[in-house]
């Protein structure tokens, strides 16, 4: 039988979209959810076959908002069990997972640091990229990075492209 674990809409002790209050709550929520689920991978890989990790629409007084949730569709699988022990607490900040805030909520207009989770996961890459000698300045770089390159190959080329035009201009 299916199951689910609701993640929350971002790191625990990180500000986040609030329904009946942000303005275009809407595009904010999603977008920290979809970045949110980036920085699960980044920490945690990507989710074993057995398992997936998506946003979930939920009903409230004030209106709809979004949740990330892993669904769990086989809870007798072990890499599917040992996954979900993982991620069922989810993160504190976002640099726990190399990430930058996708939005900053420190005033009465958000403000958008990464228009979408494609540019927060090209940020985290050269966040958590290794030296020019191939050494991680900190240790938990290279899980991070790794996990990331693996999962999201574009936006690692991306990174690097960014890098090689940086190196040249």
């Amino acid at each position: 039988m299916p199951h689910v674990i609701d993640l929350g809409a971002g790191p625990t002790n990180e500000d986040c979209a609030q329904l009946g209050q942000s303005p275009d709550f809407d595009a904010l929520n999603r977008l920290e959810i979809a970045t949110y689920k980036c920085a699960l991978i980044a920490r945690y890989g990507a989710p074993p076959p057995g398992c997936r990790l998506a946003a979930l629409s939920n009903a409230h007084d004030f209106g709809r908002y979004v949740t990330l949730v892993l669904h769990i569709d086989d809870e007798t699988d072990e890499a599917v069990c040992a996954y979900a022990e993982q991620v069922e607490e989810g993160l504190g900040t976002w640099l726990e997972a190399g990430f930058s805030a996708p939005v900053i909520h420190d005033g009465e207009t958000p403000r958008i640091v990464h228009p979408d989770s494609t540019a927060a996961v090209v940020s985290a890459l050269l966040i958590t990229r290794p030296r020019p000698d191939g050494r991680f300045p900190v240790p938990d770089f290279e899980t991070l990075h790794t996990n990331l390159a693996g999962a999201f190959p574009d936006e690692a080329a991306t990174a690097r492209a960014r890098l090689s035009d940086a190196k040249s201009a």
